[in-house]
């Protein structure tokens, strides 16, 4: 296992208790759209086994030609020690990602595509629709549906409706909820899924319902993940 020990060039403020931490690309260091990383912080690896509350699974939510790696999450106040350390970083100190894989690349394959999301799910698809916009090809339309009730949406600079690309947000389940029954009609359609296991769950079963196979569903889960969710 390559393990890549990189420093953080800039921290931007996506909205209030969000932030993305932008490190520098190390040599030979790639990944496609929709990738995750295993992120990790000083001393993770000090003894013999992990500390693994230095070490989270983020979504990258940028993409190689933007020349940095980027990890978009939310820091409140009150949090964990993992985000109190990352909170307190300097410019210039070093992070571990390693163990990078993509369970969600674009799927070009002649069908429209959904992509719903709750809260900073929303980091995971911005390299999706990057790489989109850059190529269509085999797309024939893509539509992000975000829900978050603090409505302090994100990425409202690439989220921006075109010709191919739709964006919506809401800020409820219940109107999140109503966007999916209406996506469902289409029942030819790809629907990617991130947020929260019980955001999963109870989008998933809302899909099934109206006749959308397991097949259609794509989640950001290992295989071995998969069946629990989609049994």
């Amino acid at each position: 296992m390559q393990i890549y020990w990189t420093p953080i060039q800039r921290v931007v403020q996506e909205a209030p208790d969000t932030y993305t931490f932008q490190l520098e690309l190390p040599d030979g260091f790639t990944w496609d759209e929709g990738a995750h990383t295993h992120f990790a912080l000083e001393g993770f690896n000090k003894e013999d086994k992990p500390n693994r509350s230095l070490i989270r699974h983020m979504s990258i939510s940028t993409l190689p030609r933007e020349g940095a790696i980027g990890i978009t999450t939310r820091i409140k106040r009150e949090c964990s020690e993992f985000k109190s350390i990352l909170r307190d970083m300097k410019i210039g100190e070093q992070v571990a990602i390693f163990k990078t894989h993509s369970n969600v690349p674009l799927k070009r394959e002649g069908k429209n595509v959904y992509l719903l999301s709750a809260g900073v799910g929303l980091a995971t698809f911005r390299p999706i629709v990057l790489a989109y916009l850059a190529n269509g090809e085999g797309v024939p339309h893509l539509h992000s549906l975000n829900v978050d009730t603090s409505a302090n949406y994100l990425f409202n600079n690439v989220f921006t409706s075109s010709n191919d690309f739709t964006a919506e947000f809401v800020d409820s389940r219940p109107n999140y909820y109503k966007r999916v029954e209406t996506m469902a009609e289409d029942q030819d359609g790809l629907f990617y899924l991130v947020g929260s296991d019980d955001f999963l769950r109870e989008t998933i079963a809302m899909l099934r319902e109206r006749g959308i196979t397991r097949e259609q569903i794509i989640l950001d889960k290992r295989d071995f993940q998969l069946e629990d969710f989609l049994k």
